[in-house]
């Protein structure tokens, strides 16, 4: 989805910027490619920088205003600027730009999981800045992420939901100030044991590190809680033939049955603990969705219909309203700062 918007702080005849991402889905950790295509406007302007800034919806909880969403920058790239556009000149500024690894995952299997990114294209002229162009960004799971992603549709878990959540998971290396959260819903196997699974993938080059936070059901003299444990594979999964399936349903055994184990956090190894992360995880809400083969595939398709439509409401929906912002208002660095190249 593209935006082409006039340079607001110059008014009638200033340059409009249209920026046209590369066809395809990037992926985290990976390069990110296109072109911002400017023309100029009635008079001559100097151009000191074109940016582009990654932008994520994000939700957060407020302890006096209850939860909401809001706009963060988490990245920021340089990628053109000190030049001078000719009236009705046309440029184009060519890029190319590394994705953080914790970039968040927005489709699997070409279907959407409902987490909103952007690309926003800054325009510095004249000591005014614009970012009127926003462009959808979809990113798809690494192959780690993917083989994980399976394992649970094939062990029965079903898609419930996924977000990003503004925080911090402590004791882990990550980077970024949310982290994406994807609620599972459990196959009968483990129903009785607990109400959701919530995942998280944390990216880092060479491996990745996934957490699991189970919502536990109580019993009858005991109240529920949640237990977390986290585990790291390499990108490319296991050396040697593998049964991820094997592997993860492990992981999940060891995560409803309590088994925590302190210690180092190698390949393949983990750490569990109770309830040791911040913010708490929230609980999602809504009836589970089957997944398929992978978390989406085996089981049907995450959005093979209503949830489909409210997908693709939510991604116009989040663009048009920051198309509709003021330029200058700061909105998108409400909940983040960004970091330049």
């Amino acid at each position: 989805m593209v935006f082409k918007r006039l340079l607001g702080s110059l008014g009638v005849g200033g340059p409009t910027v249209d920026t046209v991402l590369d066809p395809g889905a990037a992926r985290p950790g990976g390069l990110l490619s296109g072109r911002v295509h400017l023309v100029g406007g009635t008079a001559d302007h100097d151009v000191e920088h074109v940016a582009l800034e990654l932008v994520a919806r994000v939700e957060t909880e407020h302890e006096e205003h209850g939860d909401g969403e809001g706009v963060v920058v988490f990245d920021r790239h340089v990628v053109g600027g000190s030049f001078r556009l000719a009236a009705g000149a046309e440029t184009s500024v060519p890029f190319t730009v590394a994705l953080p690894w914790e970039t968040p995952v927005t489709e699997l299997y070409g279907q959407p999981l409902g987490i909103v990114l952007g690309v926003r294209t800054e325009l510095a002229v004249a000591g005014a800045r614009d970012k009127g162009d926003l462009d959808q960004l979809t990113v798809a799971p690494l192959p780690a992420q993917e083989a994980v992603l399976e394992a649970l549709g094939q062990l029965g878990f079903g898609f419930r939901s996924a977000d990003l959540e503004y925080g911090r998971i402590g004791g882990t290396g990550q980077q970024l100030p949310f982290y994406q959260e994807i609620e599972l819903t459990p196959p009968p196997a483990y129903a009785h044991q607990v109400n959701e699974i919530e995942l998280t993938f944390l990216a880092v080059p060479g491996a990745l590190e996934v957490v699991l936070e189970a919502d536990k059901r109580g019993g009858p003299f005991s109240a529920g809680h949640d237990a977390l444990s986290r585990f790291t594979v390499p990108h490319e999964g296991p050396s040697g033939p593998q049964d991820w399936n094997a592997l993860v349903d492990g992981w999940i055994q060891e995560l409803v049955e309590h088994r925590a184990s302190y210690g180092s956090h190698a390949v393949y190894g983990h750490e569990a603990g109770y309830g040791g992360h911040e913010p708490g995880h929230s609980g999602g809400s809504g009836s589970g969705i089957g997944v398929g083969t992978a978390v989406l595939a085996g089981a049907g398709v995450i959005a093979g219909g209503i949830v489909a439509a409210e997908v693709v409401d939510e991604v116009g929906d989040f663009f048009e309203d920051d198309s509709d912002d003021d330029p200058d208002d700061g909105s998108a660095e409400e909940f983040g700062g960004d970091g330049e190249d």
